[in-house]
């Protein structure tokens, strides 16, 4: 019977090769590449691509780049796990009307629920159209750095909130009980248990929000203007606008190794998958 539904998994190797090895074959492949004065790319070995990475120029928009998606991450945390908290002690029968809420923005398509930021943060927008009704000066925030964290935290806060909730939804509550027994307060409760054991959300949700923010290019390029340049952006205009595939293949590779580097050491700290972090 196994030797029969192994078959089943064909499809999604298949799909695998297709659309995901082979994608990063060719973008490897156009990383070590370059073209000749006729503009042809010719196949032989060389790291110039990777060279011209760590000019200053570029190496400023990378650390950019890395401090803007921490910060954005910084700011989901801080924003989600009481959130998170907040939504695993509600009762029962609302608690799947506020994650139903949480979740309903996602439905909707990224580029549209930043544009609707743009109507929010625009000179014309929702917020000035408030100040200025109650005689207060209009404030410039769209095109700056700014709102690229806004968008940013909008967009990627619910990431960060569901790993940590459900993390915090199968704690037990028996070790609570005893810690009550034991005549440990709120804040003991939180630091020794509760905290250690929803750390597995946490590496969890810090990872899915900071790999996509680090390459987004689309919030940067609407709600940061010309003043929120990321990686994401670089790579955009090097293939689409320049046509330098082989330097924007180079600075992929690199964007990859650099989210590799990151889950590694996130999961450093994830020491129990299964069921919490430890307790001492």
């Amino acid at each position: 019977m196994k030797n029969k539904t192994k078959y089943f998994a064909y499809p999604y190797l298949i799909w695998m090769v297709i659309f995901i090895v082979f994608p990063c074959l060719l973008v490897v492949l156009y990383s070590i590449t370059t073209k000749d004065s006729n503009g042809l790319t010719t196949i032989h070995f060389t790291l110039e691509s990777f060279k011209k990475f760590f000019d200053p120029l570029y190496m400023n928009i990378l650390w950019d780049s890395i401090f803007l998606a921490a910060l954005s991450t910084a700011i989901c945390l801080f924003l989600g796990y009481p959130a998170a908290f907040i939504i695993s002690k509600a009762n029962i029968s609302i608690r799947s009307t506020i994650l139903f809420l949480c979740i309903l923005p996602m439905w909707m398509n990224m580029l549209l629920r930043t544009y609707a930021w743009m109507t929010i943060l625009g000179n014309n927008g929702i917020i000035n159209n408030i100040l200025s009704f109650f005689g207060l000066p209009r404030l410039n925030l769209l095109y700056t750095r700014g709102a690229t964290i806004m968008g940013m935290v909008y967009n990627f806060l619910p990431f960060m909130i569901l790993p940590i909730y459900t993390a915090l939804s199968k704690m037990d509550t028996g070790i609570l009980e005893a810690a009550d027994d034991l005549g440990a307060n709120k804040l003991i409760e939180f630091k020794k248990i509760i905290l250690p054991l929803s750390m597995p959300g946490v590496i969890s949700g810090i990872v899915m929000v900071f790999m996509p923010a680090v390459s987004t290019f689309i919030i940067p390029q609407l709600l940061g203007g010309n003043k929120s340049m990321m990686i994401g952006n670089l790579i955009e205009k090097l293939f689409i606008l320049n046509g330098d595939w082989n330097f924007g293949s180079a600075i992929s590779i690199i964007m990859m190794v650099i989210i590799l580097i990151s889950m590694a050491i996130m999961n450093k700290f994830d020491v129990d998958k299964e069921g919490g972090a430890r307790l001492w």
